[in-house]
């Protein structure tokens, strides 16, 4: 059995930017194992299988799998699962519905001229304040001293809306820029309420990057050890709720357009929302834009 696939380039509007994504479509019959093993071999930060949905009211189950395990909820895995599914579609879709393991995931699709240009999801779960790191923790994890860390916002803290991240605000854009993982300390701190990585950011954005609000960068345990990410949308998205949730706006939307990938080579835009109704979080929402990048097939050893 010929199985097809397509790989995107997410949260970016050009070619080799952003974060890569591999799509397999009709992954209908492959086990878990073959999954996992498939995800390893494209190597991606994230790979994605389409599965028939178990109810008839959704378009799809989507399954998400890094190089090393699957994860119940992903950012640009959605956004570019949903640009690929709705560019194929011969009778377009304003939002497509994904079962995922966190729950249902609404994708709201973007169309100009009849051609789909970015997608945005809106996060399956409510937004989750779990342990506190200390500065020190966070520091050493990513290189820095505690007093790159800074708490005048927030401390440290396990946040999620689907998947758990460790979110931290760092001081300055140069102190964004030399941090490296460290996998001793990575190894002391995480895991820590379900969160295996490290999402930090700054409010320090110099000009030349003035169209972001923020400028954020992930460290994660891959395949071959402690990597980046060039755009992570379930941390940005559960970033952004957090930001809201600290925010004494009782109502309203509030927007922010966060950098990633910049200091990798892999420039990535993502734009979020959260919406707020009597101080309480009502949605939360991640963004952008996709690329697709090359198409083909595989087969498994032992399919006809």
């Amino acid at each position: 059995m010929q199985r097809r696939y397509v790989t995107v380039d997410v949260f970016t509007g050009r070619a080799f930017g952003g974060n890569q994504l591999a799509v397999v479509l009709d992954a209908g019959g492959l086990t878990t194992a073959q999954m996992q093993a498939i995800a390893t071999e494209f190597n991606y930060s994230e790979t994605t299988f389409v599965l028939p949905p178990r109810d008839k009211t959704s378009d799809a189950e989507v399954r998400i799998f890094t190089p090393v395990r699957e994860l119940p909820f992903a950012g640009h895995p959605n956004v570019g699962t949903a640009f690929v599914l709705a560019s194929l579609a011969r009778e377009p879709k304003p939002r497509l519905l994904f079962e995922e393991k966190a729950g249902l995931v609404p994708v709201d699709i973007v169309r100009e001229q009849g051609r789909v240009v970015s997608t945005e999801l809106t996060a399956p779960q409510p937004l989750s304040r779990l342990a506190q790191c200390s500065a020190e923790e966070v520091a050493a994890c990513i290189s820095l001293t505690a007093d790159d860390i800074k708490i005048d916002h927030h401390a440290p803290q396990v946040v999620g809306v689907g998947t758990p991240f460790v979110v931290a605000e760092v001081r300055s854009r140069e102190a964004v820029r030399r941090a490296k993982p460290d996998a001793a300390a990575f190894s002391r701190m995480l895991p820590r309420d379900g969160a295996f990585s490290v999402y930090f950011y700054t409010r320090d954005v110099p000009a030349a990057e003035a169209s972001c609000e923020r400028q954020a960068r992930m460290f994660f345990p891959g395949a071959s050890g402690l990597i980046e990410d060039p755009a992570t949308g379930s941390a940005t998205v559960a970033a952004a709720a957090l930001f809201a949730d600290l925010d004494p706006t009782p109502d309203g939307e509030l927007k922010l357009t966060i950098g990633q990938g910049f200091d990798m080579g892999r420039p990535s835009i993502l734009l979020t929302r959260v919406r707020k109704q009597e101080g309480k979080i009502v949605s939360a929402h991640v963004g952008g834009s996709c690329v697709q990048m090359m198409e083909g097939t595989f087969r498994l050893e032992g399919e006809a």
